[in-house]
């Protein structure tokens, strides 16, 4: 992957993760702040606890922190962010740490 597949990919990603935070603000969902600056998008939940998305260009990866741990994924063949120890797909993981973190089963980004 070349660097400017790689930022087109993160890219996507971030304003992925924006569009349903402004979504469910709007359906009056839940109140998530987000922050973003650069390659580093901050998630603030009701309780205060944060979800903190980081591109990593040198490793060409992009990594989720959140109270379960933290976690780093790579982009795969098919076009998905997957986590390089356990495999499983980045927006399914990040949407089960906000679910979880917010107190609001069902959150999918």
């Amino acid at each position: 992957m070349t660097d400017a597949q790689y930022d087109a990919a993160i890219q996507a990603a971030l304003a992925r993760i924006e569009r349903a935070v402004d979504k469910w603000l709007e359906d009056d969902v839940i109140d998530i702040d987000t922050a973003r600056s650069g390659g580093m998008l901050t998630l603030t939940l009701p309780n205060r606890s944060q979800l903190i998305v980081n591109a990593q260009p040198p490793l060409h990866e992009l990594w989720l922190a959140a109270r379960r741990g933290g976690f780093h994924f790579k982009l795969n063949s098919a076009g998905q962010w997957q986590d390089t120890r356990s495999g499983e797909e980045f927006f399914a993981l990040l949407s089960s740490c906000a679910s979880e973190q917010g107190g609001k089963p069902g959150l999918a980004f």
